[in-house]
């Protein structure tokens, strides 16, 4: 079969990178793959507990409690997961969020000082300090990624230290007391048993599922991670995503920050320092791939609880976090090595673009 100049020609290579990049786009979305990974473990967890100890494991308190703690962990890991399917990664998450509520504390405490009907009465624009504390982060963040030029993984070390320190030297080292009595009532209230905390983290999940496989921007964040030279080809421009994308994170961290303090009415500058690389096991858990290009936002979700499980079996049969985080190791590498043994194993059926016929 002949090529033709055009096929050989610069628009010829510029075709091939561009079907090469949807054809890496298109093997890797397989959205049942993570989720019903996860659903699997999640189901194996939860029925080994209800065993070795039904007693604790299943009573209504401890099933509330991993409804009330997997929304602020959830939330943070989607964010993780978004920066991770552009290829990057967001350090920096967990200081922003603590950053967002510690600004939600000390404006409410500063306001009820003088008058504390009035700190109550704005307690919607307290909460929206907070998000822009967030989505202030995230840009930060973004430019120094998309403007910069600078690595992901290094950008976001250096501002989770710059973020971290403005809230040790905010704070003096000191945990802070007092938020709105809406955001505590918000916290302690459930329906039908279940928090409204957990139903929150389900409606910005759903949001963010939608986002991701529903919109241009969501898709084009895909194509992105997947393939970036094909994706500045197909005429996205790279900069601008990849500063949405961060600012989104920023954003998911405040929403944290809200969750932090609605679950604890306090702030502090070190509160979920454990939570940074308990989140990336999470997304990866999850069905994220860390080189970018795919993510699955019902297989974080799934993780996150899954993850929750663990931590509150552990805690019911009385073991150590050390233990609990030798575990999650475990898991991690469990899932990893299946993963690659059956990526070894399985041949693939590839889409492939049909050529044309030369005259």
């Amino acid at each position: 079969m002949k090529t033709t100049r055009l096929e050989q020609g610069p628009l010829g290579k510029l075709n091939s990178t561009l079907d090469t990049g949807w054809v890496r786009l298109l093997d890797r979305i397989s959205p049942q793959g993570g989720a019903r990974r996860m659903l699997i473990l999640l189901i194996i967890a939860f029925a080994l507990f209800s065993v070795l100890n039904p007693a604790v494991f299943l009573s209504t308190t401890n099933l509330q409690n991993i409804a009330l703690a997997a929304p602020e962990i959830g939330v943070i890991s989607l964010a993780m997961m978004l920066a991770m399917l552009t290829g990057g990664i967001d350090l920096s998450l967990v200081s922003i969020a603590n950053l967002s509520a510690i600004t939600m504390s000390t404006l409410f405490t500063t306001l009820a000082a003088g008058d504390p009907g009035q700190a109550e009465q704005m307690a919607p624009l307290i909460v929206l300090a907070g998000l822009a504390v967030g989505l202030a982060g995230g840009l930060v963040n973004g430019l120094l990624v998309s403007g910069l030029g600078i690595t992901p993984i290094l950008a976001t070390l250096g501002t989770m230290q710059i973020y971290n320190g403005i809230a040790v030297a905010w704070t003096g080292g000191k945990t802070l007391s007092g938020s709105p009595s809406a955001l505590t009532n918000l916290g302690l209230s459930t329906v039908g048993g279940i928090p409204i905390l957990f139903g929150l983290f389900a409606v910005v999940a759903i949001a963010f599922g939608v986002l991701i496989s529903r919109t241009p921007l969501g898709l084009r964040i895909q194509l992105l991670g997947a393939n970036p030279t094909a994706a500045r080809y197909s005429g996205i421009a790279n900069r601008r995503i990849l500063l949405s994308t961060y600012v989104l994170t920023g954003l998911l961290g405040g929403i944290a920050g809200i969750l932090f303090i609605a679950r604890n009415p306090t702030a502090s500058a070190d509160y979920g320092s454990s939570y940074v690389l308990l989140v990336i096991v999470i997304a990866v858990l999850g069905g994220t791939n860390p080189k970018g290009g795919f993510a699955s936002v019902f297989g974080v979700v799934l993780a996150t609880l899954t993850l929750q499980i663990v931590s509150s079996g552990f805690t019911a049969m009385r073991l150590s976090a050390y233990e609990y985080a030798i575990a999650q190791g475990l898991i991690l590498l469990a899932v990893m090595t299946y993963d690659e043994v059956r990526r070894r194993w399985t041949k693939p059926v590839r889409w492939r673009p049909a050529r044309r016929a030369s005259s």
